[in-house]
């Protein structure tokens, strides 16, 4: 059976990226092929066209964070969480890894809650632990992540102060967030202005300079999570380097003896040492967040669409920004 595929042949602009065939390996006893329905562009991605995703394969590789298809021997919907490979219109996957997609939720709007679904529902409950009536600081609340975590905070009878560009201010008052506009506010002095007491945690995918703030906005016994180093993407040199610089920071708060938490989120957690707890655990957490969309809790928020062959053009547009929700990539 033949593939078709997405390859990065190396550090490039998306543009360099290329359509491939190749014969599908038969899959053994304890694998499925998987038809993909849809795929996704992440941060991830963006990062790893650059060569500064932290542990990504060496090129050439076939990007894709993530997957939503069918099982072609049950005829069931699943989705995975792959790092790499969902850019692919057939993939063979461990059957261990993969969740089911309850009835009457599209192929889309599962893709728009893997990757960014898990991540977004262990910061705020399992990182943050924010509870009923607090306020929380979301930065780039109409990314991907960011519409998801505005979501998921707002049915849990949480607050949000969410943060965007000015074309997606009224998108954020639609999903219940109060909105800032990062590039005409103060956005610290009207945090501080909006919760004189400090918020109870705040989701920072930016990292550099800017995490100051979002350290200080924090009340007494709040929590920083910061899941990303977006302002730090096109540095050049080691790109170790801003990643080690934060974690340095976020060491340092941690000890202090504020009450405030700092901590560096990663999905990836256990993956590699404690795989079954690993596959239990993105079964409850995605199955949860998947039965938030079925039951109309969650509203699939979509920035784009592509086909497979224009993943270069689904890449760039991902990258220019001021884009509310995720780009799909649809073989």
């Amino acid at each position: 059976m033949q593939v078709k595929e997405i390859e990065l042949p190396g550090i490039g602009e998306p543009e360099t990226l290329r359509v491939r065939t190749r014969e599908l390996p038969a899959a053994g006893p304890e694998q499925a092929v998987v038809r993909v329905e849809a795929s996704g562009v992440s941060f991830a991605e963006q990062q790893m066209r650059r060569g500064k995703y932290y542990d990504q394969p060496e090129f050439p590789f076939v990007p894709g964070y993530d997957l939503v298809g069918v099982d072609e021997t049950t005829g069931r919907r699943v989705a995975a969480l792959t790092k790499v490979g969902g850019w692919a219109d057939r993939v063979v996957l461990n059957k261990a890894d993969l969740v089911p997609v309850p009835d009457g939720v599209s192929a889309e709007a599962a893709e728009t809650v893997i990757v960014n679904g898990v991540t977004a529902y262990r910061m705020l409950h399992r990182s943050a632990k924010v509870k009923r009536g607090q306020t929380i600081v979301v930065l780039g609340a109409a990314g991907g992540v960011g519409t998801v975590l505005v979501q998921l905070a707002r049915h849990a009878g949480i607050n949000v102060i969410g943060t965007a560009g000015p074309k997606q201010q009224e998108r954020l008052k639609e999903l219940g967030a109060t909105p800032l506009d990062y590039r005409s506010e103060n956005v610290l002095a009207r945090v501080r202005e909006l919760a004189p007491d400090g918020v109870a945690a705040v989701f920072d995918h930016v990292g550099g300079a800017g995490i100051k703030d979002s350290w200080r906005m924090l009340a007494r016994k709040g929590a920083l999570v910061s899941y990303g180093t977006a302002a730090t993407k096109d540095v050049p040199g080691n790109p170790q380097i801003p990643v080690l610089k934060l974690l340095a920071k976020l060491t340092v708060w941690r000890i202090l003896p504020n009450g405030k938490s700092a901590s560096f989120f990663n999905l990836w957690a256990g993956a590699r040492f404690r795989k079954a707890r690993f596959r239990a655990q993105l079964q409850n957490d995605l199955g949860h967040v998947l039965g938030l969309v079925r039951d109309g809790a969650i509203t699939p928020q979509i920035a784009a669409r592509f086909p497979l062959e224009r993943a270069a053009e689904a890449l760039r547009f991902a990258e220019t920004g001021g884009n509310t929700g995720k780009v799909l990539i649809l073989p």
